[in-house]
């Protein structure tokens, strides 16, 4: 009787991996999309330069440094703000593809975007 029980979990066993054979892998699948994505990003990232502003006027001589010259999209210009912002310690903003950051702040900008594997220069 005990092996019986044991031919009838084994063929069962043999019918699941059968079926599972004509399927193709969704992880492995999902993995290579999001490994080309982020050989994407890096290559968008690589391939433009980013300025690094010093600016003055109209803010009643407090200075604030600006960021521009970004190639990702809006959302991903934002959530880059919101990490720098916090890494910093400073108030600031992003609009129309532009950081804006309070203060003189331009080497540790620098030393910031380099780590997140962007391009960039002071000016």
């Amino acid at each position: 009787m005990k092996s019986n029980t044991n031919n009838d979990w084994m063929s069962a066993l043999q019918a699941l991996r059968g079926s599972m054979a004509d399927e193709p892998d969704t992880l492995e699948t999902e993995a290579v999309v999001e490994a080309e994505s982020v050989a994407q990003e890096d290559a968008s990232r690589q391939s433009a330069r980013l300025d690094i502003v010093l600016d003055r006027k109209g803010r009643k001589g407090k200075s604030a440094t600006i960021i521009e010259g970004f190639t990702i999209s809006d959302d991903e210009v934002e959530a880059l703000a919101a990490r720098l912002k916090r890494q910093l310690g400073t108030g600031g903003s992003a609009r129309g593809g532009e950081i804006l950051v309070q203060g003189d702040r331009r080497t540790d900008v620098l030393r910031f975007l380099t780590a997140e594997g962007f391009k960039a220069r002071i000016l």
